[in-house]
């Protein structure tokens, strides 16, 4: 009899919870907390509190049944034996057979010792994620790479660089037929890349005036434009450099011609040893 009243006021108690919830969501309280884990109503899901850690016991407590039993009815020695066979990681922090550890399994996640149970921080109680966002002016959509591809702008040798080629033919026979074409060749620059003034198959558009939007309507004159924009600027040094005066002691010392830079070494010592 005690049993059945014990229930029945659980039963009743569990209604007037759930009654309270849907008054408090009816009302629009943000205020519903869990006590625990339970089913929730589609009137109060957007009311409840999200929770700060995850349930600290188990939601399947029938699993790890066979490894209880054998503990509690074998020999400590046999027991132990029989878990090293069968296990991968017996002495593990976690069982690497889980596809997501338990919720009371804490791993370290520092050198320091430190270690943290499996959301321990849940997704609902952090802050929101900062999205980074474009200018009025800027296009997210654009993400052409052609347009700051300045590492293969002269590999092209129908477009070579026109400084250096001018460098070229300035060191040649001015009256030379061949460099006389080549002069006009390099001024009047690539036939190619005319661009097709913004009409597409689907009919005409002005949504780039500058016509880098789209590859078939960019033009070279435009690319090379844009392209200069986004030159490197900076001047690279190499490794030798940090032993320079190192370097040219060593060749002096020696009575050898200095030479222009220093040699690089790709293979370590060791990788240069001889293995059996």
């Amino acid at each position: 009899m005690t049993v059945t009243i014990k229930k029945a006021g659980e039963a009743v108690a569990k209604q007037v919870i759930q009654s309270g919830s849907k008054a408090a969501a009816a009302k629009g309280s943000p205020s519903i907390k869990l006590t625990e884990p339970r089913a929730v109503t589609k009137e109060e899901a957007q009311n409840v509190v999200p929770s700060k850690e995850s349930v600290k016991t188990t939601m399947m407590p029938w699993r790890g049944w066979v490894d209880r039993v054998m503990k509690d009815k074998l020999s400590e020695k046999t027991y132990k034996g029989i878990r090293d066979f069968a296990y991968f990681m017996p002495d593990g922090p976690y069982d690497v057979m889980e596809q997501m550890p338990s919720p009371a399994t804490k791993v370290p996640i520092s050198q320091d010792g430190e270690a943290a149970s499996f959301r321990e921080v849940s997704p609902g109680s952090q802050g929101f994620v900062d999205i980074p966002k474009f200018d009025l002016d800027d296009d997210p959509y654009d993400s052409a790479y052609f347009k700051t591809d300045t590492r293969r702008r002269y590999i092209d040798p129908e477009n070579p660089h026109p400084e250096i080629e001018d460098l070229k033919l300035a060191m040649q026979d001015p009256n030379d037929p061949e460099v006389q074409d080549a002069k006009a060749k390099l001024a009047a620059g690539p036939g190619s890349s005319k661009g097709n003034g913004g009409n597409f198959p689907t009919g005409p558009s002005d949504f780039d005036p500058s016509g880098l939007r789209a590859v078939m309507s960019v033009t070279q004159a435009a690319i090379d434009e844009e392209l200069d924009k986004h030159m490197p600027d900076h001047l690279p040094e190499s490794v030798w450099t940090a032993k320079d005066e190192e370097l040219i002691k060593w060749y002096k010392d020696n009575d050898l011609p200095v030479p222009i830079g220093g040699n690089w070494n790709y293979i370590s010592k060791h990788r240069r040893v001889a293995r059996w």
